[in-house]
């Protein structure tokens, strides 16, 4: 039998940095996770390289920035996985719930794929697709809520997305894919090392949760939203808030001004998801637990991006906001890295894809673009990066520019439009929450021309770097 670790990884969708208790935000109710937040390393600066599901999954899966891989939305294919190298060196590798790749259920080097897509994919665009929570919905002569579901109920313009689940708990979802996990977790017989990636689709909107677990939240202090500001807006930010205002993405009928009462029930069922999402972690750290393989797992949680929740006065991602591309991230082994860690070092969600191939003892790509960061966790010496970029292009919803790219190097934060000689620059140390654009402040010119420099010289590099990633596809 192989001494190797076994390797959990879950993923969620579109959670928010501010819904881990353990983390600071008390308005939160997340005893699981607070568990592994305290009994492991806790990462505070970690961003996402692209601000939407597909294109950030496909990064991290890849240990490429998505102008690399090619996969600037949801939808296009996946050239590339990872997974593929644990499963060459001996790992039984499988999948319960959400990945986003396309194809969707192409194997990528897993050995099981049991796939579950978004809540709502009812769209005339989208291919069509019957995941296995359509099936399971289906046996039990259930049906799926979706935007056309939603949309004809006498609440649906004044619900934000925010509805509650009334059918069965267990075919919630994210209880579907939790208690599908913990099933695998018992009937698998094998002995070799496994790798399980568990993607819950929730916290994404629709936001669901059932009355039980909403019934923890409405009443309840919760953060109000960042009030909207025309002066920080690029046109493209303007285009896209009004692209949310005119189309229901997802079955959230975005409103120009919501009352307070509105925005707080949004927050509400959306923290309450999280909460429903905490309670299936804590099911699966009992099933390996149960298993007797917990001491010899390695459990890491996080999620693809953020959601604006009408900060800044968008709905659900595809900005540079904060909200949108600075994640939770937590690695759990108390038998491998000490406990109660906290990270401020620039890390990016597809550093996770070396970092777990180097816990695996499997060889790294040179031309990944991703950068290991075990030896951080278990003390030995670290070069912490500069600066972290992200990027987004291509997009069906984000219509109103060809490329916007983040950097941040420090407390400064700009995004570039590379068809508008408008942008934003923040310093996020004195202004977290991103209300006071300096993009036009002559006191500030020298930087952003600094950091767009710094742009210029990353996509060079980056062309260097990735350039055996090329051959390789090319069969060279």
């Amino acid at each position: 039998m192989s001494n190797k670790p076994n390797i959990v990884f879950i993923i969620t969708d579109q959670q928010r940095l501010d819904t881990i208790r353990a983390n600071g935000y008390e308005h939160m109710e997340t005893p699981n996770l607070d568990r592994l937040v305290n009994e492991g390393a806790n990462f505070e600066n970690m961003y996402v390289t692209s601000p939407s599901c597909s294109p950030s999954r496909a990064s991290l899966f890849s240990g490429l920035y998505p102008h690399t891989n090619g996969v600037f939305r949801n939808d296009e294919p996946w050239s590339y996985c990872w997974v593929q190298e644990l499963a060459d060196s001996g790992y039984r590798c499988v999948n319960v719930g959400k990945m986003h790749t396309m194809p969707i259920e192409g194997s990528f080097g897993f050995h099981e794929r049991h796939a579950v897509e978004n809540k709502d994919r009812d769209h005339p665009d989208l291919p069509f697709y019957l995941d296995n929570w359509d099936k399971a919905l289906h046996a039990r002569k259930a049906f799926k809520p979706s935007r056309v579901s939603y949309s004809k109920r006498d609440d649906y313009k004044d619900s934000l997305g925010a509805f509650v689940w009334e059918q069965d708990e267990d075919l919630h979802a994210d209880v579907f894919v939790g208690q599908t996990a913990c099933w695998w977790l018992d009937r698998y017989n094998g002995n070799e090392p496994f790798f399980l990636q568990i993607g819950f689709p929730g916290p994404h909107p629709p936001y669901d949760p059932t009355q039980e677990y909403l019934d923890k939240y409405i009443n309840r202090d919760l953060p109000e939203p960042i009030k909207y500001n025309n002066s920080n807006q690029p046109p493209a930010l303007e285009a896209l808030r009004q692209n949310h205002l005119k189309s229901g993405h997802d079955a959230v009928n975005h409103l120009s001004a919501p009352t307070r009462e509105q925005l707080h029930r949004q927050r509400a069922h959306y923290y309450a998801n999280v909460t429903m999402i905490d309670k299936q972690v804590g099911e699966i750290i009992d099933s390996l637990e149960k298993r007797g393989v917990l001491d010899n797992t390695i459990i890491i949680f996080t999620t693809d991006h953020g959601d604006c929740l009408n900060d800044h006065g968008h709905s659900q991602k595809w900005n540079m906001y904060e909200q949108s591309i600075h994640i939770p991230a937590i690695v759990w082994a108390p038998t491998k890295i000490k406990a109660k860690q906290r990270f401020n070092d620039l890390v990016t969600l597809m550093d996770f894809g070396p970092t777990i191939l180097e816990f695996a003892d499997v060889p790294v790509p040179e031309w990944m673009e991703a950068k290991s960061f075990k030896s951080l966790l278990i003390g030995e010496p670290y070069d912490s990066q500069d600066r972290i970029f992200s990027e987004h292009s291509d997009d069906k919803i984000l219509t109103n520019t060809n490329f916007m790219t983040m950097i941040r190097e420090g407390s400064m934060k700009l995004v570039h439009f590379i068809d508008s000689d408008n942008g934003q620059l923040f310093d996020l140390e004195n202004d977290p929450n991103e209300v006071h654009n300096l993009w036009d402040e002559p006191d500030h010119s020298s930087t952003k021309l600094r950091l767009i420099n710094e742009i210029l010289r990353w996509r060079l590099g980056s062309s260097r770097k990735t350039q055996g990633f090329v051959h390789m596809l090319n069969g060279q």
